[in-house]
């Protein structure tokens, strides 16, 4: 018989040899840029060599230091702490995610164990909504295209709010965290009432004659929206998989863990290591506490009324659809949000050393979240600094018009999966893609459909990679090992992808 840590540690010793390898092929041959823009081949080696570890792995923490350590010989930065490290920690989109997405999220949750908020709510939505594993689906189906507002944003809201649903009917955290994701960045391309249209106008402004000035390029982000083939059809799918109609088309993986789940109750997989800790999911109230709704629903209300209220107002009553009229105060939301429900908690009578305690043992909770978001930040300053992006774009090459929307399509896929971002991809392809595609054929329903392969196709890479900031909060927020997570969303995905790819080849044939 076969002993399996024989066969681990031998899986271990032949990637550790390769990683040695191919550092020292870069520092042999790859420690000078070939263009002052990237390194040639070596310029993926960090993002490569980390989704590959990832994957063999099942561990993405190993996988992200080495990817890390190889782009700091790559591009002669050996201090990778003071090159890479601190700079990302220490920059403000970083200390917005751990204020936001983990101290806000981590101690709202925590204090929702010691109050039983929500699993108060549950219990309630559980009697009037979820009746089942298909209807609690369907109700995170549904919660997803309500809180549509961004990728990082939906993924936290949707997740904090139907996971104590669908824990108490049995959905594996693998199904709920791809319902989660795939109704976040997704739904906020397709339903785009938000700062998506502004961005990309901005990218996208005076590249080509319809797109003249910024108004004519949020405009035309709409217009484009029918041929953002891979959003469209990831909602779909995910709709069709929360009513149990996808069948085979979920994989084993997926199968297995919603057949563990029901039969067993058991929601995560044995030996995973979910992103949420113990500490997010033991409900434990004072003996002298009695849980309601308005635990829940009064920190929930104020998120939603603090971040979203404003877009509603400045947009639909104001019509200011300028930049500096739609910034959404988001992270002054999710701290109201927790300074209300520990107001709620002191009103109706708990101690404040109790209220400490849960907001303590949240945070512990998140610890893992921010150590992974840490290291994927870092990461992504390694790929700008070693010019992933540009070498994978350059290196794409001319390709045949009936295909260039397809080939798009894939190349966005890559880039945005390797680096883990979708606005980073759109900032690196679309002021290229956009006069490409009108240099090919200048027609605006092309160009339309150009314009929503690039779209869809960042939006998957950055919903499908380990190193995605909403890959890995859609795993936090749903209590999802990531790889776990990575891995049974994957063949939906990437169905999604082929089914839109196939489409638009055989739209732009029509076109031409």
């Amino acid at each position: 018989m076969t002993d399996k840590r024989s066969g681990r540690g031998f899986r271990w010793r032949v990637l550790l040899l390769g990683v040695a390898l191919v550092a020292i092929g870069v520092t042999l041959t790859g420690r000078f840029p070939t263009n002052g823009v990237h390194y040639g081949a070596w310029s993926v080696v960090p993002p490569l060599v980390t989704l590959v570890l990832a994957f063999a792995l099942r561990e993405v923490i190993t996988a992200l230091f080495v990817g890390i350590v190889l782009g700091g010989v790559i591009s002669g930065e050996l201090n990778i702490v003071q090159g890479f490290l601190i700079p990302s920690v220490g920059s403000e989109n970083y200390a917005l995610i751990l204020l936001v997405y983990l101290w806000s999220l981590g101690g709202l949750i925590g204090l929702w164990t010691k109050t039983g908020g929500a699993q108060r709510f549950a219990s309630w939505a559980g009697k009037r909504v979820a009746t089942g594993p298909r209807s609690a689906k369907l109700f995170a189906w549904v919660m997803g295209l309500v809180f549509h507002q961004g990728g990082t944003i939906s993924t936290v809201l949707t997740g904090t709010t139907v996971r104590p649903v669908s824990d108490r009917h049995r959905v594996a955290h693998e199904e709920l965290a791809y319902v989660v994701d795939s109704t976040a960045s997704p739904a906020a391309t397709l339903i785009p009432f938000n700062v998506w249209p502004i961005y990309v106008g901005g990218l996208v402004a005076g590249s080509v004659p319809v797109l003249a000035t910024q108004s004519d390029a949020i405009a035309f982000f709409f217009r484009a929206l029918p041929f953002n083939f891979y959003a469209i059809f990831a909602i779909l799918f995910t709709l069709l998989f929360a009513g149990d109609k996808m069948g085979r088309l979920t994989g084993r993986r997926m199968a297995t863990a919603r057949q563990r789940a029901r039969e067993t109750g058991v929601l995560d997989r044995p030996g995973a290591t979910p992103m949420a800790a113990d500490d997010l999911t033991r409900i434990d109230p004072p003996y002298d506490y009695h849980p309601g709704l308005i635990d829940f629903f009064a920190p929930i209300g104020t998120l939603l009324g603090v971040a979203i209220g404003p877009f509603v107002i400045s947009y639909f009553v104001l019509g200011q659809r300028e930049s500096s009229a739609l910034s959404l105060p988001i992270a002054e939301a999710f701290v109201l949000a927790v300074l209300v429900g520990v107001a709620v908690a002191l009103i109706k009578g708990m101690r404040l050393h109790a209220v400490i305690e849960g907001l303590l043992s949240g945070w512990r909770g998140v610890t893992i979240g921010a150590v992974v978001l840490a290291l994927a930040v870092t990461l992504k300053s390694v790929a700008d600094a070693v010019g992933t992006a540009p070498y994978i774009v350059e290196t794409f090459g001319a390709v045949p018009p009936v295909i260039l929307p397809a080939a798009l399509l894939f190349l966005c896929m890559v880039v945005a999966f390797s680096t883990g971002t979708s606005w980073g991809t759109y900032a690196v392809i679309f002021p290229v893609a956009i006069p490409l595609a009108w240099a090919v054929q200048p027609d605006p329903t092309y160009l339309a459909l150009c314009f929503g392969a690039v779209t869809g196709g960042s939006v998957f890479g950055d919903q499908c990679s380990p190193i995605s900031d909403t890959t890995i909060l859609s795993s936090l927020a749903t209590g999802c090992d990531l790889m776990d997570h990575v891995l049974t969303q994957l063949p939906l995905a990437i169905a999604a992808a082929t089914l839109g790819g196939l489409l638009y080849i055989l739209v732009a044939a029509i076109l031409i």
